[in-house]
């Protein structure tokens, strides 16, 4: 099959219109398309080779068994959609990258639980809300994310309230910020499964956030080939070669 690979995007329905067209141009700079999927829309995941979970919006505290509390700015209905995508993207191996929420829904679709508020449960964290690489994050080492975008510490932006606490099934965390909050998660099998605390689409200029969209159009090429090898092989050879 020839062609690019085709990425479904999911956001949010307040700010959707101006995300998506960043994140498909990550994905197209990637060597990849972007395919929107929305609440009210068709999301037909057996047409496209992997999947964004965009940001936006906090998730119900519902599902994992929190409070909600007012302050809660929650759509139960990209909730429901997002949760069952993942599973399904799950079940048949396709790879999936998680952004800012979309870190936190691939950890609670997975069993796991969120801080509502980070910077309540971390008394030193810095509060910040820019666009800007003004927060430091450690990647731990022999994870996929230091595949991807090695093991020196990274400046990333930060526009989140809500954060990873006791992590799902089958993922591990992979990177912290100084104050220990978690900054990303990825499955501990041969599945692409990740997320990440940040906006990398906000950073296309810079390299190692690029190469976040470059690995997943690679994973997600990998499966519409129907290849038995696991990704990682394939993803750190292009990796290195762009670097």
């Amino acid at each position: 099959m020839s062609g690019k690979p085709v990425i479904g995007v999911t956001t949010s329905a307040r700010s959707g219109w101006r995300i998506f067209p960043l994140i498909a141009l990550s994905i197209w700079l990637a060597g990849g398309r972007g395919r929107w999927f929305r609440v009210g829309h068709p999301a037909p995941l057996d047409e496209v080779d992997g999947l964004i979970v965009g940001g936006g919006d906090d998730i119900s505290a519902e599902l994992y068994g929190g409070q909600i509390t007012m302050d809660a700015r929650i759509d139960p209905e990209r909730d429901a959609l997002e949760r069952n995508l993942i599973s399904q993207a799950r079940a048949s191996g396709q790879p999936i990258l998680g952004i800012c929420r979309g870190a936190q829904m691939i950890n609670v679709a997975l069993g796991g639980s969120l801080h509502q508020d980070a910077f309540a449960r971390y008394d030193d964290a810095r509060r910040l809300w820019t666009i800007l690489p003004r927060k430091k994050i450690e990647i731990v080492a022999g994870t996929r994310l230091a595949i991807i975008a090695g093991t020196e510490p990274a400046m990333v932006n930060a526009l989140h309230s809500q954060s990873v606490d006791r992590v799902g099934s089958d993922l591990r965390v992979t990177a912290r910020d100084t104050s220990g909050i978690v900054q990303a998660i990825e499955s501990t099998d041969d599945q692409f499964i990740m997320g990440v605390q940040w906006h990398p689409e906000h950073l296309f200029y810079a390299r190692r956030q690029r190469a976040l969209f470059r690995a997943l159009a690679v994973a997600a090429r990998t499966y519409r080939e129907g290849s038995t090898h696991t990704a990682d092989a394939y993803i750190e050879q292009e990796i290195m070669q762009e670097s």
